[in-house]
């Protein structure tokens, strides 16, 4: 994959993803969290942390594929993240520079892991989904910038501006 992230409406028609979708070569990215640039804080983007608010790892929802190294034949193993339009989600739609597209990753429930790993392109496709505002928590990565703050006080933030 030349990229890290996939995006879904492209997917399943790009020379770089399509291969990978159309053979179900789909994984899990394992996180505790993500970051993301808030820019609501000032004139400067502070890096944003999502994760779970019950604390369990992530699974974000990826795509492999392996590559021979011509130099020496290893077997490289590599992803890429799918990624979706965010604007619309009262969170994920906050971040990025103004004015530039929204995007955000794609969490998997672990009731939806099973599916996405081993279920048709259909099923997979409609995992394809922004995480629900309840499961994520979120606040500025580094502790001196922001608290850790639960997603409704991200919105409570950006009201006040």
């Amino acid at each position: 994959m030349s990229t890290n992230n996939a995006r879904r409406e492209t997917v399943a028609k790009s020379w770089t993803y399509a291969p990978a979708w159309r053979a179900g070569q789909r994984c899990l990215i394992p996180v505790e969290s993500w970051v993301e640039p808030y820019w609501g804080l000032g004139s400067r983007n502070v890096w944003w942390s999502f994760r779970r608010a019950d604390g369990q790892p992530a699974a974000l929802a990826g795509l492999y594929s392996e590559w021979t190294d011509p130099e020496t034949g290893e077997l490289v193993p590599n992803y890429t993240m799918i990624t979706q339009p965010a604007d619309g989600h009262p969170v994920l739609s906050l971040m990025h520079r103004p004015g530039k597209e929204k995007r955000g990753v794609v969490m998997l429930e672990p009731g939806d892991w099973d599916a996405w790993l081993h279920g048709t392109v259909a099923q997979a496709d409609a995992l394809i989904k922004l995480p629900p505002l309840g499961v994520l928590r979120s606040g500025a990565e580094k502790p001196e910038e922001e608290t850790l703050l639960p997603a409704e006080q991200l919105l409570a933030l950006k009201a006040e501006e």
